[in-house]
């Protein structure tokens, strides 16, 4: 019998983990798992606020059409939590939220109603859209600065966690989580803006849940173990740990962040130095607390039903802070009674404005940081188009939420995708709209179709693959109009 052939993953986030996963099941694979921190799960974290009570942290939960999180799960016994999306957005006269008609919503009604066949437009013309941020769209279809502020912006910022950068955010991508019927989160409403209550779901223990999925896989993981350096050489990828000990792999995968790789990457090529650098992250505070009082001077709150909430500055109505009403969602919290709030100031570089100071001491159950990408329009034109020349190029392979569009459904996708193009088969092609979804993000991100899978869609993309990277031409000619617009 042949050796099996060595992969290292490194990370052992959502992506890192399904890749794990899916490559287990192929025995001519002696699969390792590097992640620097202890325990697996990466963002997707739980932490203990007093003995029995434990939150989620980072995700906390995703709507029905995850399907390939779901199959995960359920492929290792566990179950998610149905829950109705609540959200109460701004506070005051900017007060609107998806279950009841507020003054916000009467006096915008027309714009509301508006916005569906905007949506429509730049669904149908995404191609040109995927590069365009916006705000940009929103001017030139002549939408007003409170509709844009107040409305879209809170609601886009929470769709992503794109923080303070969401008026750069893709106007295609947008589009798509209101009328992709694999992708959306929302249906839009043309009365409220948004469908009333959609249902969701939320997550077990997290940290729980990736901890047995990386130990029932086989797989030998490593925690408290992380990569110094990566050679690649001779076919062979040499990787040294932070103890100075060598490995060798005939494959690499990363399923970190895209700095990560930069940083331990040995002579790195010019295409891997321009795309992943172009994807830029910023720092956000994330604070849980029980502090009703701060929540009652930032948002318009109602204990019995919202779980999200969004406001924007005085100073600036383009910025946000978004907190939850983490009761309302975790199951767990619900049942002990207890109101445990989260709130995440966004993007440390506007520290000075933020109000964490106020939130009282006493209350204050955690406090941690947490390194997010922005999906600003650049990042679909200098980073998404091109990730399918770095796939595969000298044993290596990307994934991650950051390959495409930051949920947790991506992540999970985008380790599947890397694991079949080492050679790993596809593992729930069963569930159609799953195998759809990844379908779709192996054209997408690896330029070509599974190998479960080939249908009159695939026959276009590689078609038309040579045409994807004219795309970034026409990203500069919007560079060009934004200057000539003096958008900012």
């Amino acid at each position: 019998m042949l050796n099996p052939r060595r992969v290292l993953i490194v990370g052992a986030g959502a992506a890192g983990t399904a890749a794990a996963y899916s490559l287990s099941r192929d025995k001519t694979f002696a699969v390792e798992v590097w992640e620097k921190a202890q325990v697996a799960g990466g963002a997707a974290s739980s932490h203990d606020i007093s003995e029995n009570i434990f939150i989620n942290d980072g995700v906390q939960g995703g709507c029905p059409t995850y399907r390939n999180t779901i199959n995960l799960m359920e492929t290792f016994g566990f179950e998610t939590t149905p829950v109705n999306m609540m959200i109460s957005f701004g506070k005051g006269k900017t007060a609107w939220t998806n279950y009841s008609t507020t003054d916000l919503v009467r006096r915008l009604a027309p714009e509301i109603r508006r916005f569906g066949r905007t949506l429509e437009i730049i669904n149908k013309w995404a191609v040109f859209f995927i590069f365009m941020p916006i705000a940009l769209v929103l001017r030139l279809f002549r939408y007003s600065d409170e509709f844009r502020n107040c409305m879209v912006f809170p609601l886009t910022a929470l769709f992503f966690g794109t923080g303070n950068k969401t008026s750069r955010v893709s106007a295609a991508i947008m589009a798509r989580v209101f009328l992709d019927k694999d992708l959306r989160l929302f249906d839009y409403d043309p009365k409220l803006f948004l469908s009333q209550t959609p249902e969701m779901f939320a997550f077990p223990r997290l940290d729980e849940m990736y901890e047995t999925i990386i130990r029932k896989c086989g797989v030998d993981f490593y925690g408290g173990r992380a990569v110094k350096s990566v050679r690649r050489k001779n076919s062979l990828v040499y990787v040294t740990d932070e103890y100075d000990v060598v490995d060798i792999y005939d494959y690499i995968i990363f399923a970190c962040d895209a700095e990560t790789v930069l940083s331990v990457l040995k002579g790195p090529s010019h295409m891997e130095r321009r795309v992943l650098g172009n994807v830029k992250y910023y720092n956000d505070l994330i604070v849980t607390h029980e502090d009703k009082e701060y929540m009652d001077r930032y948002y318009e709150v109602h204990l019995d039903k919202d779980q999200y909430f969004v406001r924007t500055y005085d100073w600036n109505p383009e910025k946000i802070e978004m907190s939850f009403n983490l009761s309302n969602y975790q199951p767990q919290l619900k049942r002990s009674r207890r109101n445990v709030f989260q709130t995440i100031f966004l993007n440390d570089k506007l520290s000075a404005a933020w109000t964490e100071r106020e939130i009282r001491r006493s209350k204050v159950l955690l406090t941690k940081w947490w390194r997010q990408f922005s999906h600003s329009w650049s990042h679909f034109a200098f980073t998404v188009p091109f990730m399918r020349y770095l796939q595969g190029q000298r044993r290596t392979y990307y994934c991650g939420a950051y390959t495409l569009i930051n949920t947790h459904e991506i992540a999970i996708i985008s380790g599947f995708a890397a694991a079949a193009r080492v050679g790993a088969a596809y593992p729930f092609p069963q569930d159609k709209l799953a195998a759809s979804q990844f379908e779709r993000y192996m054209l997408i991100v690896h330029g070509r179709p599974s190998r479960w899978g080939f249908n009159k869609e695939s026959v276009i993309a590689i078609c038309l693959k040579p045409l994807m990277s004219a795309f970034a031409i026409l990203a500069m000619f919007i560079r060009f109009i934004r200057y000539i617009m003096r958008y900012k």
